[in-house]
């Protein structure tokens, strides 16, 4: 990890190489916080709190997804979602000719969480997962992200 941040549901774990970030890692709240280790981590930091200031903020930073070609599909039709609005994991897959489980799996495969929205994927009946969870730390993460950005 290259930087280790506060916020509001926890600890964002942050990895980037080469000008790229490459990951973005829900930890404990009670994990140690680590101040970003170059300008670029620096700058990536700053681009998440000014998304957690303003769910209007528009990222930036290059990112380099490391996935399957068909994960990357997926992520680039999420990374088209508009703040405030949301898509069934049916609908995606209906775009790319596939089937809901897989967008799911794709979904929750996402490295780059909250700059590429995973989030505002939902099922036809409700919140649907989050980070390959359907309970507990990660759905009430999913539900904090969609409030902030339903304000």
């Amino acid at each position: 990890m290259n930087a280790k941040m506060k916020t509001p549901f926890g600890v964002l774990g942050i990895a980037v190489t080469d000008g790229f970030l490459k990951r973005i890692e829900f930890l404990p709240g009670a994990e140690p916080l680590l101040l970003p280790s170059d300008p670029f981590t620096e700058k990536v930091c700053r681009e998440i709190e000014a998304y957690l200031s303003d769910p209007d903020f528009r990222f930036g930073i290059p990112l380099m997804p490391e996935g399957t070609l068909f994960q990357k599909r997926v992520w680039n039709e999420i990374a088209k979602i508009p703040r405030g609005k949301t898509l069934e994991y049916g609908q995606i897959a209906k775009t790319l000719s596939s089937s809901p489980r897989a967008v799911g799996q794709a979904c929750g495969s996402n490295p780059i969480p909250i700059v590429i929205p995973c989030h505002r994927v939902v099922s036809r009946s409700g919140p649907g997962g989050f980070m390959h969870r359907h309970e507990g730390n990660p759905l009430l993460i999913k539900k904090w992200l969609l409030s902030h950005e339903s304000d």
